[in-house]
């Protein structure tokens, strides 16, 4: 009698069994429905990688076969790998090759620490209103499209240009300098370029990383003895130094992406040679010559360059110590 009071039903029934198999389906439809708006909210994201990202992976396909516009995919020859020899057999992809990794390693060295830079004097401002006017100011040009950025540019550098007339005025120059067909002058002015637009925009992130940062760390170092500069070099830029990694590490993933419409926009046929990089050369060389499967090789080759550089770049950031992207 106490066996049978105590453990009156030594094996669960179904509708035991049932009801805790359906009890996680159940609680992952309430835990949806409590955040149905959330969810929503990230429905264009979620819809805009979906449409733009991922469906169109499935054109790779065309990477592996001679595609005709006429007989279609499915009726396309498959060649398999002779698109991507194709990429290390034209003589002009080596110069192509230096060219879009030059111009990446430059944006790296230079354009990178910029925001950095930008970030670090904007925190040391302690008059708000001015520091709100400098950082609307740094970050306006982000949203000019690069066709007015070179339009302003050649404005600026043309043989009767603004500059031209300055360096005429100034220091008597009798003929204009090449700035615009000098192949020496490409990447210096493609680099000042990329800061201009984009360092302002960039700066937003590394501040928003900075107002985390716990302010009695700064009194205390105050009381301390520490200057300003000992309080940046000690408190924030450790502060920060995840997100410059990570930062880092993702933009190592687009090595290879130089810049399409700004080099586009900078070619003539003075410095093609120096500034003709992948992505220039895949529209002459692909699409300007409908070699589609061409162009797809190039872009896939692309892509998978910078997955090994990201993949590389967060492995020796966990091994430092730091949390990398993944």
């Amino acid at each position: 009698m106490c066996l049978s009071t105590l453990n009156p039903h030594p094996h669960s029934s179904p509708a035991v069994r049932k009801t805790s198999s359906t009890s996680r389906p159940g609680r992952l439809r309430a835990r949806l429905w409590k955040d149905r708006y959330l969810l929503l909210l990230g429905l264009p994201g979620i819809a805009y990688f979906l449409i733009y990202r991922y469906v169109p992976m499935a054109g790779l396909y065309m990477a592996f076969i001679d595609y005709s516009p006429f007989q279609g995919i499915a009726g396309s020859e498959w060649v398999g790998w002779k698109h991507f020899a194709r990429i290390f057999e034209d003589p002009e992809i080596v110069q192509v090759l230096w060219n879009t990794l030059s111009i990446s390693f430059l944006q790296i060295v230079f354009a990178f620490p910029i925001p950095i830079v930008l970030a670090l004097m904007l925190n040391e401002l302690r008059n708000q209103i001015y520091k709100r006017i400098v950082q609307s100011v740094i970050y306006l040009p982000h949203f000019l499209s690069w066709v007015v950025v070179i339009g302003i540019c050649t404005i600026f550098l043309k043989g009767n240009g603004v500059v031209n007339d300055l360096l005429k005025q100034g220091f008597g120059l009798a003929q204009p300098v090449p700035f615009l067909t000098d192949p020496s002058y490409f990447k210096p002015i493609v680099i000042l370029q990329v800061i201009w637009k984009e360092a302002g925009w960039g700066t937003i992130l590394f501040l928003a990383a900075l107002a985390g940062v716990n302010p009695q760390l700064y009194e205390a170092a105050t009381m301390d003895g520490a200057g300003r500069f000992r309080q940046m070099w000690h408190i924030t830029l450790p502060a920060i130094r995840n997100t410059i990694v990570i930062l880092l590490i993702l933009r190592l993933g687009h090595v290879m992406d130089a810049g399409y419409e700004q080099i586009f926009l900078m070619l003539n046929p003075f410095n093609m040679e120096i500034g003709n990089i992948l992505d220039t050369y895949v529209f002459f060389k692909g699409i300007g010559q409908s070699d589609y499967s061409f162009a797809t090789a190039v872009g896939l080759f692309k892509g998978a360059v910078g997955l090994v550089l990201v993949l590389s770049a967060n492995y020796i950031a966990k091994k430092l110590g730091d949390d990398g992207v993944f």
